[in-house]
């Protein structure tokens, strides 16, 4: 299949937070390839034309981090023709079910309590803490099967911020892309166009009110602090980025090496 890599960023009509990661720099002058790695929201409601620019970028495979509360919520991602499809779930479909449930279904006093004060800050940097030290196998596997043959691939998730940010962000530290300039993309998450449409039950105002939206706004932004703390932890547990690789991730230099020349130019 002959990739067509746009020139400009398109505006998806039914997916949300859609990039090209190619062009970030590497500490050793190189940078990632375009038409390589792309990154987005969940699929589940691509419009025919979605699809269509979806299908122009020669995908090998699509990487679906959701669960299945995440599928059953949204529903499955729309089958794109000859594109592997691998759900790879970042978190357990129970682990916080009762505090989502909250987020969609709480009133303002629910939320004050599990929210207010600082304590879903604290809850996403704990999270990204979390996937980093107990998702080492998922992410082993993707970095081997991007390095054998799975690009171009698309990373997602449900809002393609948190546990694809993370995924992304492991597979450009492996590329050795600078510290910053991942940070830089992942922020890009923040941009009104690409931010995650909150899901609450009721349609009231009130549900939606400034007080409301402040609460679960550290749940929806894309803040510096949360992959901060995701290279903290890399830091603590392993000692370092290379050894993170090679004995969280299982990744030889042979592999590494071979990834490299698959996404960089």
């Amino acid at each position: 299949m002959t990739q067509q890599v746009p020139s400009t960023e398109p505006e998806l009509a039914g997916v949300r937070n859609f990039r090209d990661v190619g062009g970030l720099p590497t500490v050793d002058g190189r940078r990632v390839r375009q038409g390589v790695l792309f990154r987005s929201g969940h699929l589940a409601h691509a419009t025919g034309e979605d699809a269509a620019f979806l299908a122009t970028l020669g995908l090998h495979t699509v990487f679906d981090f959701r669960n299945a509360a995440d599928q059953k919520l949204e529903g499955p991602d729309v089958e794109l023709p000859g594109v592997r499809n691998v759900n790879l779930p970042l978190s357990d479909p129970a682990d916080g079910a009762e505090f989502w449930r909250m987020v969609r279904d709480g009133d303002l006093d629910q939320l004050r309590a599990i929210l207010a004060d600082g304590k879903g800050a604290e809850r996403m940097i704990a999270s990204y803490r979390m996937i980093i030290k107990d998702r080492t196998a998922e992410h082993s596997r993707v970095l081997h099967a991007l390095a054998e043959d799975s690009v171009p691939a698309l990373m997602h998730c449900a809002a393609g911020k948190d546990r694809a940010g993370l995924s992304i962000a492991v597979t450009l530290l492996a590329l050795g892309v600078e510290r910053d300039a991942i940070v830089e993309d992942y922020l890009k998450s923040n941009a009104k166009h690409r931010r995650y449409k909150v899901h609450r039950s009721s349609s009231h105002a009130s549900a939606y009110s400034p007080e409301v939206m402040e609460l679960l706004s550290p749940l929806f932004d894309a803040r510096a602090e949360y992959l901060t703390a995701a290279f903290d932890t890399i830091e603590e547990t392993w000692g370092g980025v290379d050894p993170y690789l090679e004995q969280g991730l299982k990744l030889s230099p042979q592999t590494r090496e071979r990834l490299r020349e698959r996404l960089l130019d």
